[in-house]
């Protein structure tokens, strides 16, 4: 049985293929700056990209991936239910520009948008989850709620 991919889904595919894609011009800074088996040959992880921008980058990437960890199962919980909204859905799509704009507004050291950001990103699985996930909670308590208990006779 094909399943039909939410609108939540989309956004939540592009926001993982984001952060998927986020190490690369780090890395490839760091072989331009190191060579390419130096940056790739570091069994502590410990090697420090000489650019600032690189440094922020990478922890810019982390939270992102940090931050992915919140968002996805909550997205997964809304599209699995079937209780998406017009509020899960820009959810979605705010928390994916908001985290582009917080990578780059820590890359290129811009604190304002870099706060800014995050918290509204912060916000959206807030907005998404809790939507989905009270009204699948409503929904199952009433209906277990209705239920006749088993056993018996």
């Amino acid at each position: 049985m094909p399943i039909t991919p939410s609108t939540e889904l989309y956004w939540l595919v592009m926001t993982v293929s984001l952060t998927a894609v986020m190490w690369l011009p780090y890395i490839i800074n760091r072989m331009a700056e190191q060579g390419i088996l130096p940056a790739l040959w570091d069994p502590f992880g410990h090697t420090e990209a000489k650019a600032a921008w690189a440094n922020r980058m990478m922890r810019a990437h982390e939270n992102a991936v940090e931050n992915l960890v919140i968002f996805a199962p909550l997205v997964l919980v809304v599209h699995l239910t079937g209780q998406g909204t017009v509020l899960t859905v820009n959810a979605c799509v705010i928390y994916f520009v908001t985290r582009l704009v917080h990578y780059l507004g820590f890359t290129f050291a811009v604190p304002l948008v870099r706060v800014v950001s995050f918290l509204a990103g912060f916000l959206c699985p807030n907005g998404a989850g809790a939507n989905g996930v009270a009204s699948t909670i409503a929904c199952h308590t009433s209906c277990f709620c209705a239920r006749e208990p088993h056993g018996g006779g």
